[in-house]
């Protein structure tokens, strides 16, 4: 008796990957508008606010009363944590102990602003929690599920028994956090001349794989039938996806708007009205799905 293929949802993964796709582009022209609208103390004061705003919004997921909104709530509020405690605090301290941007040799524009030169500091920090993953967490994520397989051998089920208290909500918050963080460590180690160098074989073929893993990921994105399980999985499927867009654009390849955003009005207006109108959507599918529950 064969087993009947598994039903493929296009619209969940399709929807799912666009939301959190256009939170990309709109976190970069976030940034570069709070910089350019706000003085210098103005501008810190409520990049802290915005990070503590996101951890209560992830607390609060924590007592959300769907899958859904709690991976909701975990995403958005992951997204204000991020951007307002990792990437402002970055560039706070930057700023404030005199970093110097990297700049193109030939034009002197700055190639890689001050924060991003001093974040691969972060590698032992990062590495502490992934020791922590590995060694002590039963999880579903392929990364740290191929690592176990390869040092534990056998015994994965001795050494990883059991997974952490689950919560969807800091489940989807620490997951858009490692993955952002791997990202960001991975490109600037890529363009830093004394590892790799943005022009190396090596950098264009971590475009190269990325781009490729991508499609992987959405594909088993693809058979998950839940609304919160699609949102979640579509976080890996853009970050990485993301990754060989960061590598084109700093090659020149093509011109980021994002990093411009107030002279592409209409096209950032547009993504930020698609990223509104697919978010209510999600938030209402939770809510549909928890009321044919209770019936």
């Amino acid at each position: 008796m064969t087993t009947p293929p598994r039903k493929l949802h296009w619209w969940r993964a399709t929807a799912s990957f666009l939301m959190v796709l256009f939170t990309m582009p709109l976190g970069h022209a976030i940034m570069i508008l709070m910089e350019h609208f706000l003085d210098e103390t103005t501008l810190h004061y409520s990049a802290f606010a915005m990070g503590f705003v996101g951890l209560l919004m992830v607390i609060r997921g924590v007592f959300a009363d769907s899958d859904t909104r709690q991976t909701l709530w975990g995403f958005f509020g992951g997204l204000l944590f991020w951007t307002g405690w990792v990437e402002f605090l970055f560039m706070y301290f930057a700023t404030r102990f005199g970093t110097q941007p990297e700049l193109d040799p030939v034009t002197g524009e700055v190639v890689t602003r001050p924060e991003y030169l001093i974040m691969p500091a972060s590698f032992g920090f990062w590495m502490m929690i992934m020791v922590m993953y590995i060694f002590s967490t039963r999880n579903g994520c392929n990364f740290i599920n191929w690592w176990q397989r390869l040092l534990f051998r056998g015994r994965k089920q001795d050494i990883a028994a059991r997974p952490m208290t689950r919560h969807t909500s800091i489940v989807t918050f620490m997951e858009l956090m490692m993955i952002l963080w791997t990202s960001y460590l991975l490109l600037m180690f890529c363009y830093d001349d004394v590892f790799l160098g943005e022009e190396s074989i090596i950098t264009l073929l971590v475009g190269v794989g990325c781009f490729i893993g991508s499609f992987f990921i959405f594909a088993k994105q693809l058979r998950l039938s839940s609304w919160g399980a699609n949102i979640r999985m579509a976080i890996p499927t853009v970050i990485v996806f993301w990754t060989p867009v960061e590598i084109l654009g700093r090659m020149d390849l093509f011109k980021e708007i994002w990093t411009a955003p107030l002279q592409h009005v209409t096209e950032m207006v547009v993504i930020l009205a698609a990223f509104v109108a697919l978010a209510v959507y999600l938030w209402y599918a939770g809510n549909k799905k928890k009321q044919h529950e209770i019936r």
